[in-house]
């Protein structure tokens, strides 16, 4: 069966794009491409899944804030 998860993606100072899933820890990834990162986010969640015995943390997506401070 499917499993759908949120994904935050972030571009860093050197140009690549960064992928990172709330809901399993240590779920990252990076990419200079948007394609490839998807590629590559999709496998590391199949890892992290198997690392964790298919169990992932029961999130619900609220949103994305900026706090300037």
């Amino acid at each position: 069966m499917a499993k759908q998860f949120d994904v935050v993606v972030e571009g860093d100072l050197e140009g690549f794009y960064v992928a990172s899933v709330p809901a399993l820890a240590g779920c990252h990834t990076q990419a200079r491409s948007l394609d490839e990162l998807m590629g590559r986010i999709k496998e590391a969640i199949e890892l992290c899944l198997e690392a964790q015995d298919n169990q992932a943390d029961q999130l619900d997506f609220v949103g994305v804030q900026r706090v300037t401070v």
